[in-house]
């Protein structure tokens, strides 16, 4: 017998998706050649600074002979295309892998006379009245109406069904597609994800033997003075720690976020961070970066592209991705996790093999991290010959 405190399942925050993605859209109410050339109105528009994807069902005048492999008993089909790649697969897409598959898309349309998504663009055409009173059931989120050329009116069963419909936004389906165009990507700027902070200070320092974050550089220990620097960019910041041992000597005026997956460095601390809040995006540091500064950050922020999975500085020695002061968005988080059920743990080799906007440093020693005391004495040194430089100015 179960107790009724008992919970079989732990608690976990899901990400904000709907049946494909975060920003999904059913276009609905219009013949599926209307639907199909208005979806590539919007994404040949919105294309250049997004990823786009478009969802779809055959009709059965369609349907055509099972292709290649598939056709000989295969279940998955993979071909290099010379432009492109192509899966094919000879199984149902269940609602999960669907997401997986659609984990990385800003931007993805709908033909809503045979998909559904979390939120919908109804064309109203008198033609096709009698299918759209069939999904009434589906239009739970009605974000914008579109009038076909032969109607001026929102029909009466729409405004019964949603009492609110004047609040939605009227569009002519033919006359305003650059409304439309930028209807879409007035929704996809206000979606961009919240940014939060994130302070590595959870290492052992080993290499150290003493405390990397307790060290003191500018009066306070680093991983508070790393906190401060990143709460003027960031809304919320967060001090990623140790479980148990480490997280009771955090101060309290500091919020932390103790390691759920543990044994795993700073790849852990990511992954934890984004298990609590996972449709934020984390503006990561480790606390052994003494010459960062605001400047630094401004720049990474300011340059932060949302629909690459990071935005991260470049390495002065090899021009890989530093992935220890880097903006980790939303769609990082099942990247991240598909790297560790593959076996890797190393977040820079997750950066190289992904899709990152990666901008250039003109400061050399701006990232130099301090691993051991000889790095420290280095630091210490150019520290006190920027204060000798400021001082004679």
């Amino acid at each position: 017998m179960i107790s009724k405190e008992h919970s079989k399942h732990a608690n976990i925050t899901r990400p904000l998706t709907g049946n494909f993605g975060r920003n999904e859209w059913a276009i609905l109410g219009g013949h599926c050649t209307v639907i199909k050339f208005l979806a590539d109105q919007v994404i040949t528009a919105l294309s250049t600074r997004y990823k786009c994807a478009y969802a779809d069902t055959s009709h059965p005048n369609d349907i055509v002979q099972v292709p290649g492999k598939l056709a000989n008993g295969a279940v998955l089909e993979y071909t290099d295309q010379i432009n492109y790649s192509q899966l094919n697969y000879n199984e149902p897409l269940d609602a999960f892998k669907q997401r997986e598959l659609f984990s990385q898309m800003d931007l993805i349309l709908v033909n809503g006379n045979h998909q559904q998504a979390k939120a919908q663009v109804v064309i109203i055409d008198p033609n096709k009245y009698a299918s759209l009173q069939k999904r009434l059931d589906q239009l739970t989120n009605v974000e914008l109406f579109l009038l076909a050329d032969n109607t001026d009116v929102i029909p009466d069963y729409i405004q019964i069904t949603f009492p609110e419909w004047r609040k939605v936004p009227v569009l002519r389906l033919n006359e305003d597609i650059q409304q439309i165009i930028n209807f879409f990507a007035e929704r996809l700027q206000r979606a961009t994800p919240v940014l939060h902070g994130l302070v590595l200070a959870g290492g052992k320092s080993t290499r150290m033997g003493s405390d990397k974050g307790a060290m003191n550089w500018f009066g306070k220990e680093q991983r508070y003075y790393m906190a401060d620097l990143l709460k003027k960019h960031c809304s919320n910041v967060f001090i990623s720690c140790r479980d148990v041992d480490q997280q009771q000597e955090i101060d309290p005026d500091y919020s932390s976020i103790p390691d759920s997956f543990t044994g795993l460095g700073p790849y852990g601390a990511i992954l934890s961070a984004f298990r609590q809040q996972p449709d934020c995006a984390w503006l990561v540091i480790a606390c052994d970066l003494p010459l960062v500064d605001d400047v630094v950050l401004q720049t990474l922020v300011v340059n932060r592209n949302p629909a690459s999975i990071a935005t991260a500085f470049k390495s002065q020695h090899n021009d890989f991705p530093e992935p220890l002061i880097t903006i980790y968005e939303p769609k990082g988080y099942p990247k991240l996790l598909q790297f560790l059920s593959q076996g890797y743990s190393c977040p820079r080799k997750v950066l190289i093999n992904s899709d990152v906007t990666l901008l250039s440093q003109s400061d050399e020693n701006a990232l130099a991290n301090v691993n051991t005391p000889e790095e420290m004495e280095r630091i210490k040194l150019i520290l006190h010959q920027k204060t000798a430089t400021k001082d004679a100015k």
